[in-house]
């Protein structure tokens, strides 16, 4: 069958020249990304009620929207969340798969639903849905080094200018900014002059909605014999300060008016005065640009960055950007690093394969058809719809290894019918070909195979396996296809018939002689070896009983973890400050640890938010620093890497004492929340009181914290802030005619705030707000001042109905999955990994929570525990496909076993040489286990499928074992060592991207290396006795076929 491709060179270059041509097609159209889209599919209803508190917006806006929203199609789980600064939102994640868009759609019918419920202040502020992106792949600040430019121009002139802009990107999902500062008419209401005046905020409601409007007077002239038509118009919305000055609020018959700022001040100012941010010491506002699903990262990036410079063209005076975290940063350097490691393990098997096969035509075939698999394999990528990541890009300097077999395998087979004095390398490709084409297919089959059922396991961890496992089938399947056509082809043109007659020689054929010499010693002693052994089998037994055991013992010991945390160059530190600290006092802990951070020589920029935390939230006593660190290149020294430093911050800033602080890196997965570690939630689910959840909580976290394998455990919800309950007399409220409603307006509308009314400015539309000035809403004294009105116009001061005690409260309520919940996060300690540390969490809530509480994982712990089940099925499921194959193949259930039972060898290496250098049980290594299963099985089948034929041919059972392992043990060492040798680039690398390809390149390796080393022993052992087997127990049905093969 395979004849025709040798005879006709030219079909054959050409399938390869096509195979190639669509490759770099691919390459040209895929786009780039650092992983693949693994974060679960979220959906953020936001909402907000101006001066209400968490308790507040919890019943009357979360309730509502959850009960709505709960069993939208596709969904996992949601959280939500409500503050004392008047936000709610809500979070709906959804399975790996769901379309983004489509579950945005499903989460807004469902809210609309729930409208009708809802308060009318949060209606008219407006309830958004946003499908929110894994991943910010770019946060970058502008600061002003310009005294005249403070925040809150800052703010507004990236609204204006900038953030529409990069909206525009293509592959730009969000484009959020950090801080509220937009531009708002501020009326300041003056408690004094509006009592004195009889007036009351509501009454300002009234004026704004009659005097700042549009509208539409129509025309004159229409239809009319007058030669001309008039459209009629009215100033319609104010747009200046002094316009809004000028609203008469009362006027006389004899022309006197009382005018708005009679009784207020009004000036342009900012939404919300809480929070301040800093880069580098200058005042600044962040920015953060997030990639829609499926764009191509490095474009989004570049082209953002493009219009940050164009923009720059014309900042004011003193205006400048800075990037704080670019995600290209590590995808350009990890990426770059991938594509050397490709050209070394290339050269590096090229060594391998002419040491062996001595001389550069044979080398060149396994050099031409290595690339045209790789190559080939990105258009079967693009088809898919992978992109090129790390992932990918893994799988195919794993491939080179992989895919070189092939070739090497037809080589070597054409080679030995040369050495063997067949005069005509033609004959000798197609007598070769008939030969080892059987076994090229079922390594094949046997490599895909192994790959095929990763690709059924669902969530996350089965996106990452699908694009790990189907990048390297489909590059497996492509060398085959390349072996059966090209190779053959090329070995019946490129090799020689060798001479036999004896000629001067050089340098390199002394080399060889002598290679060759040591290499016949070794197989002499090989074969004695075997011989010992299939004296001896219990001595094979034992060997291979021990490495299963090893194999078992470190699968159960060695820490599991999802991805291994990379350096990826930058920090986050959260800061809070105790319970009801102002924001100045945050400051000044702010810059002091500031300072600290600033003399690390590693750092490059620091951007410095108070008011708001990376984990504690927002609240005046909480702040955030994110610190980007030098190149990865700069920072090669012992103790720069990122946990170094992580360890000498904790250190550095041990003696600041008024503050909680937390530092962690950057997560190398994007879109599954901040912290490394373990997240969870304890759900109250019999609807008690917050302060019965917060003890049930802290008594877990004190049993956690005693835990062996637990660094800490912490949560930032906090029910200690103090807070005043109001009560209102409604006896004599009602005795002196006035309404509870009168009251709570009134008080909203001075203390509160109220958004009223809209303005446009600089081509955008901003809010007017009313409010008390500061000055007048420090204490419990201002209740004196401001006074009420009743239906009959009377006034009265608000103290007259009101009493105030302190009581105490948190700062925000979260729930989870309908139950009002506390989220807690935690690290293991080093030694232990998350997998650890979820069986601690499920044992010590077994023992600590009460009736009536539960708990549940979230974000990424969430899908470790999902996925943790899954990788034993899909391990078994791998063993399986591969035993069926080979039974198939060699029509015996029984021979298979001396192909699986020489796997555990190379398993168990991977795992030693995984705790050997210290590595957790990750994707990456369960990935290389599950190829080893291919590779080791096929370096299996090929001494099986040799002694199989010298069974046949007559030799005894000992005899064919030995004959069966002698003639392929060169092309076994050979794979096996190219194999190895491409994965040193992976094993020795550092800088970004470090972690993750030395847990593949050192496993990979310990695999092959005793795979190959034990395995070549032990098989021919395992293929004796179980011919052997096979023979009893198929002598007595069909001995008869066996005796015509003998006889041959």
């Amino acid at each position: 069958m395979f004849k025709k491709f040798i005879e006709r060179p030219v079909l054959s270059t050409v399938i390869s020249i096509i195979i190639v041509i669509l490759g770099v097609l691919g390459i040209v159209t895929l786009p780039v990304s650092q992983y693949p889209d693994i974060a679960p599919p979220t959906v953020v209803v936001n909402t907000s009620y101006q001066g209400a508190n968490a308790d507040v917006i919890l019943k009357s806006v979360i309730v509502p929207l959850e009960e709505q929203i709960n069993g939208v199609e596709g969904m996992t789980y949601m959280t939500s969340s409500a503050t004392n600064d008047g936000s709610g939102s809500v979070t709906v994640y959804f399975k790996q798969g769901v379309d983004p868009d489509i579950a945005a759609v499903n989460v807004q019918n469902r809210v609309s639903r729930a409208n009708s419920l809802l308060p009318r202040e949060v209606t008219q502020a407006g309830v958004t849905v946003l499908k929110r992106q894994s991943s910010n792949v770019l946060i970058f600040s502008l600061y002003s080094e310009n005294p005249n430019y403070d925040m809150t121009f800052l703010q507004n002139y990236t609204n204006i200018n900038i953030v529409p802009q990069i909206k525009r990107v293509t592959g730009v999902g969000d484009v959020t900014v950090f801080g509220s500062k937009d531009y708002s008419i501020r009326i300041w209401l003056d408690p004094n002059k509006m009592a004195s005046y009889g007036l009351v905020p509501s009454d300002i409601s009234t004026l704004l909605a009659e005097q700042n409007i549009e509208a539409a007077p129509g025309s004159l002239g229409d239809e009319s014999d007058q030669s001309f038509r008039y459209t009629l118009k009215y100033k319609g919305r104010l747009t200046e300060i002094p316009e809004f000055d000028n609203i008469i609020i009362k006027a006389t018959e004899n022309g006197q008016t009382l005018k708005l700022k009679d009784v207020a001040r009004v000036e342009l100012g900012a939404q919300d005065y809480t929070g301040s941010s800093f880069t580098d010491g200058s005042p600044s506002i962040g920015m953060a640009v997030a990639q829609t699903a499926g764009s191509n990262a490095q474009e989004v990036i570049d082209q953002s960055i493009a219009v940050l410079e164009k923009a720059q063209e014309s900042f004011p005076k003193g205006v400048k950007y800075v990037a704080l975290v670019n995600a290209n940063d590590f995808l350009d350097a990890s990426i770059e690093k991938v594509i050397h490691t490709l050209f070394e393990a290339f050269i590096l098997v090229f060594i391998v394969v002419f040491l062996f096969l001595q001389d550069w035509r044979s080398t060149l075939i396994p050099a031409i058809s290595v690339p045209v698999a790789i190559v080939g394999t990105f258009f079967f990528l693009s088809i898919f719809g992978f992109t090129i990541n790390l992932l990918t890009l893994f799988a195919l300097i794993l491939a080179v290894g992989i895919v070189v077999d092939d070739a090497i395998v037809v080589v070597e087979a054409v080679h030995s019918k040369l050495e063997n004095g067949e005069k005509s390398p033609l004959r000798a490709s197609v007598t070769a070909m008939d030969e080892i084409s059987g076994a090229i297919i079922s390594i094949t089959l046997v490599m895909a195979a192994v790959f095929i059922p990763v690709s059924f396991i669902s969530g996350s961890a089965g996106v990452f396996y699908k694009q790990f496992g189907l990048t390297l089938a489909i590059s497996i399947i492509l060398s085959a296809v390349n072996a059966l056509t090209l190779s053959p082809a090329l070995c019946a043109i490129f090799l020689k018939p060798h001479s036999h007659e004896e000629k001067k020689k050089n340098f390199l054929e002394r080399f060889f002689t002598n290679f060759n010499i040591i290499f016949d010693a070794m197989v002499k002693k090989y074969t004695r070896g075997i011989l010992f052994l299939l004296k001896k089998k219990w001595i094979a037994f034992a060997g291979l009983a021990v490495f299963a055991g090893i194999f078992v013992w470190l699968m159960n010991t060695t820490p599991k973890s999802f991805v291994p945390s990379e350096d990826m160059g930058g920090i986050f530190m959260d800061i809070s400050l105790p319970i009801g600290s102002n924001e100045n006092r945050t400051k000044e802990v702010m810059q002091k640890v500031e300072n600290i951070v600033k003399k690390q020589p590693e750092v490059l920029h620091i951007f410095k938010v108070s008011g708001r935390g990376m984990i504690s939230g927002s609240g005046s006593n909480n702040g955030m620093l994110i610190v980007k660190l030098k190149d990865w290149k700069d920072r090669t020294d012992k103790g720069t890497d990122l946990q170094s430093f992580v360890a000498r911050m904790y250190k550095e800033t041990a003696g600041i004492k008024d503050a909680k602080m937390t530092f962690f890196g950057r997560p190398t997965l994007q879109g599954f929340g901040n912290a490394a570690g373990f997240e969870m939630q304890i759900q109250d689910q019999k609807g008690g009181s917050i302060a019965d959840l917060t003890k049930v909580t802290n008594d877990f976290i004190d049993k956690m914290n005693q835990q062996p394998d637990i660094q800490r455990t912490f949560t930032s919800f906090n029910p200690n802030y103090p807070q005043y309950m109001i009560d209102i007399d409604i006896a004599a409220t009602k005795a002196a005619g006035f309404s509870v409603n009168d009251i709570l307006t009134t008080m909203q509308g001075y203390y509160g705030g109220v958004y009223a009314s809209n303005v446009n400015l600089f081509g955008k539309q901003y809010r007017v707000i009313y409010q008390a000035p500061f000055e007048d809403r420090e204490n419990l004294e201002s209740f004196n001042m401001i006074q009420v009105r009743n239906a009959n116009g009377e006034m009265a001061p608000l103290s007259r109905f009101i009493t105030a005690k302190r009581v105490y409260g948190p700062q925000a309520i979260g729930r989870f999955n309908l139950f009002t919940a506390i989220s807690l996060n935690g690290t293991p300690n080093p030694g232990f990994s998350s997998g650890d540390a979820i069986n601690t969490v499920e044992r010590v809530a077994k023992e600590t929570l009460p009736q009536g509480y539960g708990f549940e994982f979230s974000g990424l712990t969430r899908e470790e525990v999902t996925a943790g089940g899954q990788t034993v099925y899909i391990f078994i499921l791998c063993c399986v496909f591969v035993y069926f194959l080979l039974a198939a193949q060699y029509e015996s259930y029984i021979l298979p076993f001396a192909v699986m039972l020489s796997l555990p060898v190379g398993l168990a290496g991977v795992m030693m040489f995984s705790s050997w250098i210290g590595g957790s049980n990750n994707i990456y290594t369960q990935i290389s286990l599950i190829m080893l299963i291919g590779l080791l099985a096929k370096n299996a089948i090929l001494i099986v499928e040799f002694a199989l034929d010298a069974r046949k041919k007559g030799y005894t059972i000992a005899h064919a074992a030995i004959s069966g392992a002698k003639q392929r043990l060169r092309p076994i060492l050979m794979t096996s060592f190219a194999f190895i040798f491409g994965l040193i680039p992976l094993a020795i690398s550092t800088g970004a991207g470090a972690v993750g390809n030395q847990s593949i390149g050192i496993g990979a390796i310990g695999g092959m290396l005793f795979g190959t080393i034990f395995g070549v022993f032990f098989i021919p052992i395992l293929f004796a006795i179980f011919m052997y087997l096979q023979e009893k127990v198929s002598s007595k049905k069909v001995s008869d076929k066996y005796e015509g093969e003998l006889s041959e």
